[in-house]
């Protein structure tokens, strides 16, 4: 289904609206305690401290993949690898002029380096979790999916 159909099907509301293309991923590493994965923690547009993944816009030009490896380093300070896509969220927000159609493509990062210390400025702070822990601590219930996602893979591994 395009976005445009799905955007019908759902009733978008009646005036301006735009679209966004995002993409994030769920990065992970393995110790002595289990599998950790990175959740970033920022202040949403309502002045709440939320704890999500790091996403962001597609630059033109960028694919998915790209963005996902790009934002993970930016909001975390961590690289890694994409072992595989989790899969889509989408989701409407409000801004000043206009309602906004957002889908984000999530994928599994292995980690291979870099310090949560070393996050951007967007982010308050960033930490390693226990996937259980994660999966509890997030803000949002489509990032919890992604999570839960994510965990099925990593028993699959």
């Amino acid at each position: 289904m395009t976005t445009l159909a799905w955007m019908r099907e759902k009733k978008a509301p009646q005036g301006r609206f735009s679209r966004q293309f995002s993409a994030g991923g769920v990065i992970y590493r393995k110790d002595e305690a289990g599998v950790l994965v990175a959740l970033a923690s920022r202040t949403d547009f309502g002045g709440r401290q939320v704890w999500c993944l790091p996403k962001g816009l597609i630059e033109p030009g960028e694919t998915a993949e790209a963005t996902a490896l790009r934002e993970v380093r930016e909001e975390t300070g961590l690289r890694g690898e994409i072992e595989a896509k989790l899969g889509d969220i989408q989701y409407w927000y409000q801004t000043r002029e206009s309602r906004v159609f957002k889908k984000v493509s999530f994928y599994l990062l292995r980690y291979t380096d870099g310090d949560v210390a070393d996050h951007d400025h967007e982010m308050t702070e960033v930490r390693w979790f226990s996937l259980g822990e994660a999966i509890a601590l997030a803000s949002y219930k489509t990032e919890r999916e992604i999570l839960e996602k994510a965990a099925q893979q990593l028993t699959i591994a």
